[in-house]
């Protein structure tokens, strides 16, 4: 594989469609099954008003299942494909597959080791998912690369255009013999990126993934940057969340100007038996035309959808309720995989 004929695309560029897995009985969302299948019929609206839809299921009664959800949702059908494979979870955005396109269309499939996040969970299914469905020729002629290297799609961010934004929090966690200038070489050569904008600070109560960047900034159209913020002085994130704001604005574009910050409202503290959940607006999907917003019930909601339509003009602006995704400590983008064009 060509280091020059591929490149990592940005989210906002035109995709085929979103591969998620549907949630049953043999994840870690059985005792909440019914509330958190809510947030995925949503999603699929959502989704297929815009481009495809690809399920993963692991049976045939998981998929009769899912399919008389959306069709009580009046979801298109011929907007969804189910895919069968095993699974252990439906973190898709960690266990899927991260993309690289070349400009004459041919895909490579980027397939690293899933270890469920430094080996919290049983992620055996899991690290074979991309693997089983190449196989199966979902992705058409697409090349597959499996990378013995810990990494998950959640922990890094591209601008499209060779800068990647992760945290070194995330990275060092997996890697902890690995030096800062290992692990930037080893990102830039398999990601095709030119350089690696770390950030020191940043992470919130109830994220099981050692600060994924995904949970705090993203990169946006025009060299712009879109992040969780927190100006509650009595929160306990209010110290780490502005000191990465700091380190933000520091950040310089490839041609050293400042980047374009969108600060995202902070939602009020949510609770479950005590344990407070981690709500991050900035765990938003991009999709063809539409910016999806993980909605939390808040008054911060409105404000959130307004930082987002400024970010991405000419984007409609999609809330979600996905409060019954972050009872396991993810939200919105980290049960989705964006699949680029061409991909299906």
């Amino acid at each position: 594989m060509s280091r020059d004929s591929f490149r990592f695309p940005a989210e906002w560029e035109p995709q085929s469609a979103v591969l998620i897995a549907w949630p049953h009985a043999g994840t870690d969302w059985a005792d909440r099954l019914d509330e958190v299948e809510t947030t995925y019929v949503a999603l699929a609206a959502a989704v297929t008003r815009h481009q495809r839809l690809r399920i993963c299921v692991p049976d045939a009664t998981v998929e009769t299942r899912a399919r008389s959800l959306l069709d009580a949702a009046n979801v298109a059908r011929s907007q969804v494909e189910f895919l069968r494979v095993d699974y252990d979870d439906t973190w898709l955005r960690d266990s899927g597959p991260i993309t690289l396109r070349a400009a004459d269309g041919r895909l490579c499939l980027l397939d690293f080791r899933f270890t469920a996040w430094g080996g919290k969970f049983q992620a055996s299914r899991d690290d074979r998912l991309v693997e089983v469905l190449h196989a199966q020729g979902a992705f058409g002629n697409a090349e597959r690369r499996r990378i013995d290297f810990a990494l998950e799609g959640g922990a890094i961010e591209t601008d499209g255009a060779g800068t990647l934004l992760t945290t070194w929090q995330c990275l060092h966690e997996r890697h902890p013999d690995a030096s800062r200038q290992a692990l930037t070489e080893a990102l830039c050569t398999w990601l095709h990126q030119d350089r690696v904008l770390w950030l020191e600070h940043g992470a919130l109560e109830g994220d099981d993934t050692d600060a994924h960047i995904d949970t705090l900034a993203r990169f946006a159209p025009d060299d712009a940057i879109v992040y969780q913020a927190c100006d509650d002085p009595a929160d306990s994130h209010h110290a780490p969340l502005q000191a990465m704001a700091a380190e933000l604005a520091a950040l310089r574009t490839r041609d050293g100007r400042p980047y374009r910050l969108f600060p995202l409202p902070w939602p009020r503290p949510i609770l479950d038996a005590g344990r407070r959940l981690a709500a991050s607006y900035a765990n938003y999907l991009i999709i063809n035309g539409a910016v999806l917003m993980p909605a939390y019930g808040d008054p911060a909601d409105t404000q959130a959808a307004a930082v987002l339509a400024a970010a991405y003009p000419g984007r409609d602006i999609i809330p979600v309720p996905c409060r019954p995704l972050i009872w396991q400590n993810g939200s919105l983008h980290c049960i989705t995989m964006q699949l680029p064009q061409g991909a299906v």
